[in-house]
């Protein structure tokens, strides 16, 4: 009842006020870990963002170099481990059907076309170790240890059309820290679909990168999306500060 009083007081007060004023004070309503009900989601650690090598480098290299986002997801990965927080993958695959698409928007008619998360099928790991599909290598010994959800697939950009919102659920979790790839399309489609869905979501800005093409910012663009959308922005030393705090509170009540 508090909490829907304090949302009434702020949306109410929000209403009152001019456009540019409105802009001004925008509220950050925070996240709050709780261990019981936070997970990590991670999006797209596959080497085809994340890789030098990876066929989308030339694109958001400069991107991920700046805002360190390869050493400060392994942070956060880090972290989840060593606190137990759950940690989820909601992976992008291309199987061979998938070509038979018909039609698509910008980014996806390019991700066919250079092959992008390119798989032999969705029965098969023939090829995959070390492919662009593949998780970047230094991200493996946390994402390969058997304690890692790996939801299925999404196949454009956001949630609806794989199952990590059930998997979460399951898991009674209704909290979710979001990092990975790319800023503006696949993090920021997931943001928004984990927030039709009732979650509650912190956004980690250096843990995430976007493509640059001239006269184009997919970083800067997807920022400024987070601002209006996320319950809360984080740094990565931000986010693994909060949960070491919550999970360092629960055990000192657990003794």
């Amino acid at each position: 009842m508090r909490s829907q009083t304090t949302f009434g007081a702020v949306a109410l007060a929000i209403g009152t006020l001019t456009a540019s004023a409105a802009q001004a004070q925008l509220p950050d309503p925070g996240l709050v870990v709780d261990p019981e009900h936070t997970a990590f989601v991670l999006i797209d650690p596959q080497n085809d963002f994340l890789s030098p090598e990876g066929v989308t480098w030339g694109l958001v290299g400069k991107s991920v170099t700046a805002n360190g986002t390869v050493e400060n997801i392994e942070r956060l990965l880090k972290t989840a481990k060593k606190t137990n927080i759950p940690v989820f993958v909601s992976p992008h695959y291309y199987y061979p059907s998938d070509h038979g698409w018909q039609f698509g928007g910008a980014v996806e008619t390019m991700m066919h076309g250079i092959n992008m998360f390119e798989r032999k099928g969705a029965l098969t790991v023939q090829g995959f170790e070390g492919s662009g599909a593949d998780w970047l290598e230094r991200y493996k010994p946390y994402l390969n240890d058997g304690e890692t959800v790996v939801a299925s697939p999404h196949k454009v950009y956001g949630p609806e059309s794989n199952d990590l919102a059930l998997q979460l659920r399951k898991r009674g979790i209704t909290k979710v820290i979001l990092a990975g790839m790319s800023a503006n399309l696949c993090v920021e489609s997931h943001l928004r679909g984990l927030l039709e869905q009732g979650f509650e979501v912190a956004v980690i800005k250096d843990a995430t990168a976007a493509a640059q093409a001239p006269g184009l910012d997919g970083y800067a663009a997807a920022l400024v999306n987070y601002r209006f959308l996320a319950n809360t922005i984080w740094t990565t030393a931000e986010a693994t500060g909060a949960i070491e705090a919550a999970t360092a509170t629960k055990v000192g009540r657990s003794e």
